[in-house]
């Protein structure tokens, strides 16, 4: 679910600007890092074998042991880089950067109170570093104790009133309470975010005002989701009267041809086409005023009749069961795909339901898990014959309810009106708020969440239950 930079969910924290010292904040929503090396370097050149030399010599020197713990953290070795970081505050207590690196390791592992009692630590000896108080924020906000969070973003933004990360955390944030107009008032900063790596299109940025027959360019920029997110928004803007041209990746162009107000395509990193404004698509909710009282519907898509006759051949028709997709993992190159996904082996439990058939459609390397069942006659798999969007989308018409962790799937089924319910994890994408099993973005849509970091089984356990009722009501 990624063009470039992902959708507003936070990613961990980048590499150790001094090896030796704390490592910087995590930014939010920056484009995923190629896999960490066996050995990675710090920016001074350090490595994991270096730093062992190193402890060698100086084995009670806590500067090196935070070293290794970032390096470690850095390798994907969570328990190992929390050890690290122990051993540094065994040799000294007041070690700053210690304490938020480890806010920051224990913070991937979901240990989100002790992520926060370590920032709150760090940020005490630190006497309010404001670099400290954004890591503070990532654990709150991860911790999903977004009213705190929101009191040090304040206290931290009057220090740094126009840092990016800091106003591009606020809006996640505010967005996640539905303080719609205030977050996407403040949506724009991920655009001067250092980690952005998107192209943003030269010229005028469209301030939402009448086009007056100029044409108006309409970027993509995250996932694959967030677009089927924002179409929506495509002929509200059309109706300010200009010429809309629209950046689509090929995997959605046959689901988004016959989107109302759409002039023309530009296929995703080619050369743009003559234009006089543009708009990145996830800037459109501010510039059309969206609050959480006035979100549009989602629009109409194009399922195309070749897609619906392949359909019709993978999932029969009424033959008296219940017809359930699933979907375990999003995109795997997605940074907090760890997070919002979990195995196949958890919807396992579902096949006790009766009168269920099950439909995986599952795309990428998580489809490998099916051959571990040793037999496909109890989830079809279907993913190997999905070529775009819109043949999933011929699928999930055919299908009557769709259970999966959170990806642009989810977005797809909500768009067409398909009841889905989305398992999400303890802090979810900003869409589907804070509390509550349902959001405004997609009507069809039902939400379970983790109340406990990490803890999918209660999760489950509640969709199980609920499979249960809808098979009790049909027959």
């Amino acid at each position: 679910m990624k063009a470039n930079i992902t959708q507003a969910a936070p990613a961990p924290s980048s590499p150790a600007a001094s090896p030796l010292q704390a490592s910087p904040r995590p930014v939010s929503a920056v484009p995923t890092p190629a896999p960490a090396p066996a050995q990675p370097q710090g920016s001074h050149g350090l490595s994991i074998d270096m730093l062992e030399r190193m402890l060698e010599q100086q084995p009670n020197d806590p500067n090196v042991w935070s070293a290794l713990g970032a390096l470690l953290r850095q390798a994907g070795k969570p328990e190992a880089a929390i050890a690290c970081q122990r051993r540094a505050l065994e040799f000294d207590q007041r070690h700053v950067g210690a304490w938020t690196n480890l806010g920051n390791v224990l913070g991937d592992v979901e240990r989100y109170d002790e992520a926060i009692a370590a920032q709150e630590h760090a940020v005490v000896l630190s006497g309010g570093n404001a670099s400290l108080l954004s890591n503070l924020v990532v654990a709150l906000r991860h911790g999903c104790r977004f009213n705190r969070a929101l009191e040090i973003l304040d206290v931290a933004l009057r220090a740094k009133p126009n840092d990016p990360s800091l106003l591009w955390d606020r809006a996640l944030t505010l967005l996640q309470v539905g303080r719609y107009a205030e977050g996407f008032r403040d949506y724009d900063s991920r655009l001067s975010l250092p980690g952005y790596q998107n192209r943003i299109a030269e010229g005028p940025m469209w301030d939402g005002g009448p086009l007056n027959g100029k044409t108006i360019l309409l970027t993509t920029e995250q996932g694959f989701g967030d677009v089927l997110l924002t179409a929506r928004y495509v002929p509200m803007v059309k109706a300010r009267g200009g010429r809309v041209l629209l950046e689509c990746h090929p995997e959605l162009q046959r689901l988004l041809s016959g989107l109302e107000g759409i002039d023309g395509f530009v296929r995703a990193g080619t050369a743009y086409p003559a234009y006089d404004v543009h708009c990145p698509l996830m800037s459109l909710p501010h510039r059309l005023g969206t609050t959480i009282e006035t979100v549009p519907p989602p629009t109409r898509l194009t399922v195309p009749a070749e897609a619906r006759e392949k359909a019709a051949r993978l999932v029969p028709g009424n033959d008296g069961t219940i017809k359930v997709g699933i979907i375990w993992s999003g995109r795997v190159t997605f940074k907090d795909n760890a997070r919002r996904a979990t195995t196949l082996s958890r919807f396992l439990r579902f096949l006790d339901v009766p009168k269920v058939r099950f439909y995986s459609i599952q795309k990428g390397p998580p489809e490998a898990e099916l051959a571990t069942l040793g037999t496909s006659t109890l989830i079809t798999p279907l993913g190997p014959h999905f070529n775009d969007f819109a043949d999933t989308a011929a699928v999930l018409e055919r299908l009557d309810l769709v259970i999966m962790t959170d990806s642009s799937v989810a977005h797809l089924a909500g768009s067409l009106g398909r009841p889905v319910w989305n398992l999400l994890q303890f802090m979810p994408y900003w869409v589907y708020g804070d509390k509550g099993d349902t959001t405004p973005w997609y009507p069809s849509m039902r939400l379970f969440r983790q109340t406990t970091p990490g803890d999918w089984d209660s999760v489950f356990a509640a969709a199980e239950q609920a499979l249960r009722q809808v098979v009790a009501l049909k027959t």
